[in-house]
């Protein structure tokens, strides 16, 4: 067994009493302007010289991509599965117009202010950094989504948004980073483009198939009565990692897989699929938790160290006009007050798709400029963190207000 020295056991006992405290004080901090990722990006951040210091830098490096893999894995299946293709129909006319048409334009104008910046990176490396920081998170304003002052149909508005828009850039996100590595390669263009299609193509089939075949397993085990509910959360987690899996043995991306066989999964099961809700409200908030203490500690320090004017700009204007225009344009027609299409377009956090695709994109390709898209997330993300964490509470009751 390797041993750890008696000081980094200290800071994971610091770690672990940090997520203790919060967890015993959650209601009294949800009152307050202070979020999680606040609380454990600062915790992260205070830890990271210590762990730098102390760790091996391979130890932390196999551990942030675990960490990044899992998380991510877990988001994809569990956010797509609570979508139901009868209600995007019905009822999801705003969060489909963002998705539809508001998300293709958030890319468009994000990839052409990117090269405007930074003209010498290039179309791939200005692709790579809009399709990084166009999804949302909604954890970020947290206060947003379950403030009883924001109107029920901007909550689910953004919360919807906010569960799909990580699963559908993944594609740009990948096709922007093979294309960004294809001249530190020595594979062609050409090559990167079968290899990226082929993923793209093959992952969405096996998660269909995957998707279906394990709802109806679940089905059949429920209506005779072998699978106890308890059962429910193991069964999700098995299901969201053999997606992945079994679609990178095919060629298809693991991530992808799962996100369809997510959506699959929620509309072809016909019992109640509360247990991946309970399930991820416990695993998957300690697996944010993990993520901006990752952020903080491993991602923030470094991307500071690179800063420059470019990343601070970028960060600003993907923030604000990049995001907020793109959403008002998509809203136009929708019959929302200006200040309500303003208030979507504002609560367009950036925060745990944009950090989990930042980690495994850098630690999977070589591309020119890394360094730059790394500083540029960092300044984007500790922002949003920054401003969308402070801002939802007072901006949640402004818009609760009748105007006049």
């Amino acid at each position: 067994m390797e041993y750890i020295p008696a000081s980094l056991d200290l800071i994971f006992l610091g770690i672990l009493a940090c997520i203790f405290v919060f967890s015993l004080l959650s209601n009294a901090i949800a009152k307050t302007i202070i979020t999680l990722p606040i609380v454990f990006m600062t915790v992260g951040y205070l830890a990271s010289h210590p762990l730098e210091m102390l760790a091996e830098p391979e130890v932390l490096s196999e551990g942030k991509r675990l960490i990044a893999e899992i998380t991510l894995i877990l988001v994809l299946f569990s956010d797509a599965s609570h979508v139901r293709f009868k209600k995007l129909r019905e009822t999801y006319k705003l969060p489909a117009r963002m998705l539809i048409i508001g998300l293709p334009l958030t890319l468009a104008f994000g990839t052409i202010v990117a090269m405007l910046v930074n003209p010498g990176a290039g179309f791939a490396m200005a692709l790579l950094t809009a399709a990084v920081l166009t999804p949302t998170d909604a954890a970020l304003g947290q206060t947003v989504v379950t403030s009883p002052d924001v109107p029920d149909r901007l909550r689910q508005t953004i919360n919807v948004e906010s569960g799909l828009n990580d699963g559908l850039v993944l594609p740009f996100v990948l096709f922007g980073a093979i294309l960004a590595s294809a001249g530190m390669s020595d594979e062609s263009t050409e090559g990167l483009a079968i290899s990226a299609l082929t993923q793209i193509i093959l992952g969405p089939l096996f998660g269909i198939a995957f998707g279906w075949i394990i709802a109806r397993a679940m089905d059949a085990a429920q209506k005779r009565d072998l699978m106890p509910e308890s059962a429910g959360g193991v069964a999700f987690l098995s299901a969201a990692f053999a997606a992945y899996i079994g679609s990178e043995v095919i060629g298809g991306n693991g991530f992808i897989s799962a996100f369809v066989a997510g959506m699959i999964f929620g509309n072809t099961y016909r019992h109640d699929i509360h247990f991946i809700g309970e399930f991820m409200e416990g695993v998957g908030q300690l697996l944010t938790m993990l993520a901006f203490l990752i952020f903080g500690a491993l991602l923030l320090p470094d991307g500071l160290e690179h800063i420059g004017w470019r990343p601070v700009v970028l960060a600003l204007l993907f923030l604000t006009v990049v995001r907020i225009l793109p959403i008002w344009l998509s809203l136009l027609g929708s019959g929302l007050e200006l200040r309500e299409k303003l208030f979507l377009g504002w609560f367009g956090p950036r925060g745990l798709a944009s950090i989990l695709f930042t980690l495994i994109m850098l630690d999977e390709f070589d591309f020119p400029g890394e360094q730059e898209l790394l500083a540029c997330v960092s300044m984007t993300v500790f922002l949003s963190i920054i401003l969308h964490g402070v801002s939802a509470s007072p901006l949640s009751k402004w818009i609760g207000r009748s105007p006049g």
